[in-house]
């Protein structure tokens, strides 16, 4: 556990509440380990002193030794608490030491002195209790720090070399063995094997890995022997980015989060002004016993210290966030999860998204005198400058085929049309029909029959003079007609939007059961049409690859990237990264959403009707101050901690 007067002035940095600043606050905050016997010790030592301090209060005439022994119990329980209430004070900051210490220094000047040890006591326990809670969801966050192996055996010069993992350079060989951690994002030149990936995509089932394909830090090789070829240096790794994104994401604040706030830095002051009146007014205005409202006021403050009011939130979304983190899904804050449950629509990229995005070469349609060698060789040559999806499959295609590339001068990639250069002192196209305007020998009918049967097709030509139609086909998710249709049982709208022609678009529509769905836009097209949907104040997620999609992700309400693992521009542009391509991970959102706001919805209803109770209880003379502190404050914030890890089992 940390030192209190560390936690207190984190709080203090983070948690600024009107003054209060609630220590319980910073529970998801990496602690120092400390003597985990101590508190045992404090508390057995502090009840057999409090104990025998009873007993010469209740049945002996010795006041002073009971005194003395209470006192003994405040120091000992009060070793910290007292010491940072103090410094509270002379920072003007009233945060619940300092409350427990007035409050204890109070019961004594009263002649309470065990009220005032019981006070102190409690609050020990009570906070003992506390961080035992919160050291559940310290240790998920913190578990992800302890994915990777510290060292990593690197193949040099016919040697294997154990280093530290920040060693580790670009290109180095890093040798895993089974049952190994693989220590680096790389990919594998050497052996075969299935690898867990669990903890970075949340796939339950291993995926077989061998050469060429990409691995990831954290994960576990499990049977076979390889050789990764480092990728990435150690501090720019996929979990790296995880662990950074999760701690990012407890910065960003959600609605409710930031409402609470600023309702306790209205509430604090109120309450401390109620508690002077309590302790004062009656006996100044109405003659009543002063001993009896001073201890009335001291009760009021104590059980009306907002602690877990304010964290009633936060740990409610530290939670869900570490619930989607061993999911396989990156929330950037507390802010996207409480809008997830919120949406009305929510809108999907085609390709790659509700698609495999896995694109193949189905039909190649010679229109002029070309051979369909002769037309791949000007594809692929022209399509392997470019990162699109279909020019990415025409080039698979041509080296299956061992066709040979030819040198291409002048290229330009054309904005959501395609590509031209020039081959031979000949400047080709291919893409889109519009890159072909004015050609009055355009094969319509050729195209619409691919189109009709769910085909992607490109036209390739010269000048003006089209020569081939090249035909691909893409397979839709397994997931994705499933996913459609429980969104919909949610009463979400889904959408589809593409860039792809309208007869292909509508194939995959019927598929996939969308509501409605647009065809044949370009990047702008897709955040105009978002834009379309908040001005009618409609509530947009919306779910892509991360790339082409970035400007209508970063305009919806939640932007949803697909297959983060394999591309940081998703990480990095979406609110919400999907680690692995399963869109059904959108539904689990929505789930845990709803779940972790109802949690939230408990814990503020809970802890506004117990602090009211209390606080009017207190007032009438039917609370004491241990009461106040072992349920009205660090017990209610235990029971709002509790409630909330309830979210992570799932």
């Amino acid at each position: 556990m940390q030192d209190k007067e560390q936690q207190i002035d984190t709080c203090e940095e983070k948690v600024e509440t009107g003054g209060y600043c609630c220590c319980a606050a910073g529970v998801f905050e990496e602690k120092e380990e400390e003597n985990k016997g101590r508190p045992i010790y404090i508390m057995v030592s502090s009840a057999i002193i409090f104990a025998i301090g009873l007993y010469f209060e209740f049945f002996t005439q010795q006041d002073m030794m009971s005194t003395l022994l209470f006192l003994a119990v405040v120091a000992i329980s009060g070793y910290k608490l007292i010491p940072n209430g103090i410094k509270s004070l002379f920072k003007g900051r009233f945060n619940i030491s300092f409350l427990i210490t007035i409050a204890a220094a109070g019961a004594f000047l009263i002649g309470e002195g065990a009220e005032g040890a019981s006070v102190v006591f409690l609050y020990f326990i009570a906070e003992y209790l506390e961080d035992y809670a919160g050291e559940r969801a310290r240790k998920s966050i913190g578990s992800l720090l302890k994915l990777a192996p510290e060292t990593a055996t690197v193949k040099k010069n016919g040697k294997n070399i154990e280093v530290q993992v920040h060693a580790v350079k670009l290109d180095d060989v890093v040798i895993v063995r089974p049952g190994d951690k693989i220590p680096v994002d790389g990919a594998v030149v050497k052996g075969f094997s299935t690898v867990n990936q669990a903890a970075i995509t949340g796939e339950s089932i291993p995926v077989g890995k061998r050469k060429g394909d990409t691995v990831f830090a954290g994960t576990i090789n499990e049977e076979g022997y390889l050789e990764i070829q480092v990728t990435k240096r150690p501090d720019e790794t996929i979990l790296s980015k995880i662990i950074e994104m999760v701690k990012e994401s407890q910065k960003r604040k959600s609605g409710t989060e930031s409402f609470i706030d600023r309702f306790a830095k209205y509430y604090t002051p109120t309450v401390i002004g109620l508690a002077i009146i309590v302790a004062t007014l009656p006996p100044f205005l109405w003659g009543l016993d002063l001993d009896t409202w001073f201890y009335r006021g001291l009760v009021l403050l104590v059980v009306s210290c907002p602690c877990a009011l304010i964290i009633s939130t936060p740990v409610a979304m530290v939670s869900g966030i570490t619930a989607g983190t061993k999911n396989g899904v990156l929330l950037k804050g507390g802010k996207y999860i409480e809008e997830m449950q919120n949406l009305d629509v929510m809108v999907f990229d085609k390709t790659g998204t509700l698609t495999k995005g896995d694109l193949e070469v189905t039909d190649i349609i010679p229109l002029k005198n070309y051979s369909a060698k002769e037309i791949l060789e000007i594809a692929c040559s022209l399509e392997m400058n470019s990162n699109h999806p279909l020019a990415k499959a025409v080039v698979k295609h041509a080296k299956q085929l061992n066709i040979e590339f030819k040198e291409v001068e002048d290229f330009e990639s054309i904005t959501g049309s395609g590509v031209m250069g020039k081959i031979h002192n000949k400047t080709f196209y291919i893409g889109k029909k519009s890159l072909f305007k004015g050609n009055a020998e355009f094969p319509d009918e050729t195209i619409k029959i691919l189109e009709d049967g769910g085909k992607t097709a490109v036209i390739l030509g010269y000048d003006k003079e089209i020569v081939a139609v090249i035909a691909f086909m893409d397979n839709i998710r397994d997931s994705s007609r499933a996913t459609v249709a429980e969104l919909k049982d949610k009463g979400i709208e889904t959408i589809m939007l593409t860039g792809d022609n309208q007869g292909t678009t509508r194939a995959v529509a019927a598929k996939v059961g969308v509501d409605e769905f647009y065809s044949g836009l370009l990047p702008q097209d897709k955040v105009t049409i978002v834009d379309k949907l908040l001005d009618g104040n409609r509530k947009v997620g919306m779910v892509g690859d991360g790339v082409n999609d970035a400007p209508a992700l970063a305009r919806s309400n939640v932007g949803i990237s697909m297959g983060a693992a394999g591309s940081d521009v998703a990480i990095e542009t979406a609110d919400i990264a999907l680690m692995h391509d399963d869109i059904s991970k959108v539904n689990f959102l929505v789930d845990l959403s709803k779940k972790t706001m109802n949690v939230v919805k408990q814990n503020v209803t809970a802890s506004l009707l117990i602090k009211s109770s209390f606080a009017i209880l207190a007032v009438f003379g039917f609370i004491s101050l241990w009461m106040g502190v072992a349920i009205g404050d660090m017990g209610l914030s235990l029971a709002v901690i509790i409630n909330a890890l309830r979210i992570g089992r799932r």
